[in-house]
C-alpha cells in the first residue's frame, strides 16, 4: 500500500537537471487515483511533482521504460522496464509562487509524485490576470485554460512551427484576435505581414488591411510603399539589381543631390543640408534619375554652329521641321531618341558620344523596366506619396507610419499578395527596416516602441530567411532579433519549414509553439531552439492533433501541451485545403460549401479566367456579357 495516493516513485539517479525515476510496484496498472480522479502513470510529457521540504521541484517526463533506467558502466540492465526519465523545469517555494529553474537538485530516494488538476491550477494560473492571455485550454484538462504571458510573448519574440493543415495559421489568428482585445488592451500594436493575404477577412473585426488593390467595399486601404522612404542600399536592390562599388558611389552622389535640392525649396525641421544623404528619407524623383541617367549613358551631341569647340547639343533625331521627333518624358519613362554617331562629312554633321558616360546602360535598362512594371506602381507611384520633377510630394512620411502603426484598430494587415515574389524579400526587410528606424529614433516617445510596443508578425518566414541567403529581410529581423527588445519591437515567425530559417534568427525566439511537424530535421531545428532541455516532449511532435501545440519558452511557467482555441469559419483565415467531396444533398438542404466534385458541374468561362490572369489580380468584377452562371 502506498503512503500517498499521489506516490508514483523515488528518485535513483541525479544528473544535471535529468533524473531517473523508479515506480513503485503499486503502479503497475499505469493508473493512480486521488480524490476521486484517476490520473495515468508514465505519459511522455506529463508532470511530476518532488516535494523538498517547503519547495517542490517540477519535471516533465521524457521517456518511459527500460531505457529511461540510469546507465551505470560495466552493470547488468535494470531488472524491470518501471522506469521514467525526468527532466528538471522548475520549482514552487514556501510562498506558493511557481519560478522557472531550480534552486536546488533532489537526492536519491526522494519521493516522486504525480502533478494533481489542483497543481496544475497553481502553476498555471497567473497571478495577475491582465498580464496573461488565452490561447486555449491545457490538452490533459480542458477546464484549466492555457495561458501565455503577454510581457514575454511581444517582446522576447516567439515562433509558431507546424506542418501544413497542423492548424498553424488558426493558431495564428487566435492568438491575434486575443491580443487585440481592445478591452483588456486598448493600446496594442500589431503589424502582420501577410504573404499570401489569407487573414483579412478573418480578423476584420479587428484588423485595417492595406492591400496593392484594396477592396475598398470592405473598409480596405492602397498598400503604398515609398521608394524614396528606403535606405540607399535597399533602393538599388529594388531598382538597378546590383551596382558596383564605383557606380554606387556616382549613383549616391546623383541620389544625395537631389534630395538636397528638395530640402532648399522644402526645408525639414531639425534637419540641416550638410547632414542630408542617399540614406536620408527625403522625397527625390526617380523617374528624373531615370531621365538623367539614360541621357548620361546614351546621350549623342553636335557641335553649336559658330561656337566654342566644347560648346555642344543634343543629337536628336528631328522632324522635317526640325523638331525633336522624341525628346523624352521622365515622368512616362520615354527616353529620347538620338541620332547614330557619325564621324565623316563636314564638321557641324558630325555626331559624337556625349560627355561623362558611366557604363551602366545594363543598371539602367533594369530601372527603367522596374518603373514602367505595373505590378510596382505601389513602389514607384505610390499616389500622393509620389514626388513630382521636383521633388515635393502631396503627404510625407508621417501620414505613412499613422497608416501602418497609428490605426484605429489594434492590427494592421500588409496584404503582400500581390507583390512579385523576385522582391519579397527586399521589400519585408524594406518595410520592417522603415517602421523599427522611426521606432527607435522614436524611443523616448509616446508613438515609440518603448511606450507602447509593436509586435511585427511574419507569415511564412521560411520564403525570405532561409539559411544562407542573405537579403535585406534576413539583415533587418536579425537586427530586431538581437536589439527589437530594447525598443519595445517584438516578433513572432510563421513557419512550416522551421529547418530552412537561419538558425541565428529562430535561436532568438524565447517562446515557441510547436505544432505537427512529421520532418526529423524540423523537429530538431525546433528542439535546438527551445530554451528548455525537452527533447523527448518534442518527439511527440508528429501525433499531435489538428489544433493542439506544445508551448515553450518564456511566456509559459511550464511547457504547455494545448488545444488552441477553436474559431467560427468566417474567422479562420483563408488558408483551408480544397474540399474534394462536399457533403450535402441538391435537392435537400444544400450543400456544405461552394465546389467540390461531388456537386453537379457549372456552364464553365475560361474567358473570365483568361481576363483574371491577364489583369493579375483574384478579384472578379462583372463585366456585361459575362451572364449568368448556370449549372450545366
Amino acid at each position: 500500500m502506498k503512503a500517498s495516493s499521489t506516490l508514483i516513485g523515488s528518485v535513483q539517479d541525479v544528473s544535471g537537471t535529468s533524473i531517473s525515476v523508479a515506480l513503485v510496484t503499486d503502479t503497475v496498472t499505469g493508473l493512480s487515483f486521488h480524490n476521486g480522479e484517476a490520473y495515468r502513470i508514465g505519459q511522455v510529457g506529463s508532470f511530476v511533482r518532488i516535494p523538498l521540504g517547503y519547495t517542490s521541484l517540477f519535471g516533465l517526463v521524457s521517456q518511459v521504460g527500460a531505457g529511461a533506467a540510469p546507465v551505470r558502466e560495466g552493470a547488468p540492465g535494470p531488472e524491470s522496464n518501471q522506469w521514467l526519465r525526468v527532466q528538471l523545469v522548475g520549482e514552487r517555494g514556501r510562498e506558493g509562487r511557481f519560478e522557472r529553474g531550480v534552486s536546488q537538485h533532489p537526492t536519491i530516494n526522494d519521493a516522486v509524485h504525480i502533478v494533481t488538476e489542483a497543481d496544475l491550477r497553481d502553476i498555471y494560473g497567473p497571478g495577475d490576470p491582465i498580464d496573461f492571455v488565452r490561447i486555449g485550454h491545457l490538452a490533459s484538462a480542458d477546464s484549466i485554460p492555457a495561458l501565455v504571458n503577454i510581457n514575454k510573448l511581444v517582446t522576447r519574440h516567439s515562433a509558431v512551427v507546424g506542418t501544413t493543415g497542423a492548424g498553424k495559421s488558426t493558431t495564428v489568428a487566435a492568438i491575434l484576435k486575443a491580443l487585440s482585445d481592445v478591452n483588456a488592451y486598448p493600446s496594442s500594436r500589431i503589424l502582420l505581414f501577410d504573404v499570401h493575404g489569407e487573414y483579412g477577412q478573418a480578423l476584420q473585426s479587428v484588423a485595417t488591411v492595406l492591400r496593392i488593390e484594396p477592396y475598398l467595399d470592405r473598409g480596405e486601404l492602397p498598400l503604398r510603399v515609398p521608394y524614396w522612404a528606403l535606405s540607399f542600399d535597399e533602393l538599388t536592390r529594388l531598382t538597378f539589381g546590383s551596382l558596383t562599388d564605383d557606380h554606387k558611389a556616382v549613383v549616391g552622389d546623383m541620389i544625395a543631390d537631389r534630395k538636397r535640392v528638395t530640402f532648399d525649396a522644402n526645408p525639414v525641421p531639425g534637419l540641416t543640408r550638410e547632414r542630408i544623404s542617399a540614406d536620408t528619407p527625403i522625397p527625390f524623383s526617380i523617374h528624373q534619375l531615370w531621365f538623367d541617367l539614360h541621357c548620361r549613358e546614351y546621350q549623342t551631341v553636335v557641335p553649336d554652329p559658330g561656337g566654342a569647340a566644347d560648346v555642344v547639343h543634343p543629337a536628336y533625331v528631328l522632324d522635317p521641321a526640325g523638331a525633336p521627333v522624341q525628346p523624352g518624358d521622365a515622368e512616362q519613362v520615354i527616353p529620347p531618341l538620338y541620332r547614330m554617331v557619325k564621324t565623316t562629312g563636314p564638321a557641324v554633321e558630325r555626331v559624337q558620344w556625349g560627355p561623362d558616360p558611366i557604363n551602366i546602360r545594363r543598371e539602367v535598362g533594369i530601372l527603367g523596366s522596374r518603373l514602367r512594371d505595373p505590378q510596382l506602381q505601389f513602389l514607384f507611384n505610390p499616389d500622393k506619396w509620389r514626388p513630382n520633377l521636383a521633388g515635393a510630394v502631396q503627404a510625407d512620411l508621417d501620414t505613412l507610419l499613422d497608416r501602418w502603426l497609428g490605426n484605429a484598430k489594434p492590427l494592421t494587415i500588409l496584404d503582400l499578395s500581390g507583390v512579385p515574389s523576385s522582391i519579397l524579400n527586399d521589400l519585408v526587410g524594406a518595410v520592417l527596416r522603415i517602421v523599427y528606424d522611426a521606432l527607435f529614433w522614436a524611443n523616448s516617445l509616446p508613438e515609440g516602441g518603448k511606450e507602447r510596443p509593436l509586435l511585427c508578425v511574419l507569415e511564412e518566414a521560411h520564403t525570405y530567411l532561409s539559411k544562407g541567403r542573405e537579403g535585406l529581410a534576413s539583415e533587418t529581423v536579425k537586427r530586431i532579433a538581437k536589439e527589437g527588445r530594447k525598443y519595445g519591437v517584438g516578433m513572432m515567425l510563421v513557419s512550416q519549414r522551421p529547418s530552412e530559417i537561419d538558425t541565428t534568427i529562430l535561436s532568438q525566439c524565447g517562446t515557441i509553439f510547436a505544432m505537427r511537424l512529421a520532418n526529423d530535421v524540423d523537429r530538431s531545428q525546433v528542439s535546438g531552439a527551445a530554451t528548455d532541455n525537452l527533447k523527448g516532449l518534442f518527439d511527440m511532435l508528429p501525433v499531435l492533433r489538428t489544433g493542439e501545440a506544445i508551448v515553450v519558452g518564456e511566456a509559459v511557467s511550464l511547457p504547455i501541451r494545448a488545444m488552441i482555441d477553436s474559431m467560427s469559419r468566417e474567422s479562420r483565415p483563408n488558408s483551408a485545403d480544397p474540399t474534394v467531396v462536399v457533403r450535402g444533398d441538391a435537392q435537400g438542404d444544400g450543400y456544405e460549401q461552394e465546389g467540390g466534385w461531388t456537386i453537379p458541374p457549372i456552364a464553365e468561362k475560361y474567358a473570365i479566367v483568361l481576363r483574371q490572369w491577364r489583369s493579375q489580380t483574384s478579384r472578379y468584377v462583372f463585366v456585361e456579357g459575362d451572364g449568368p452562371i448556370q449549372e450545366g
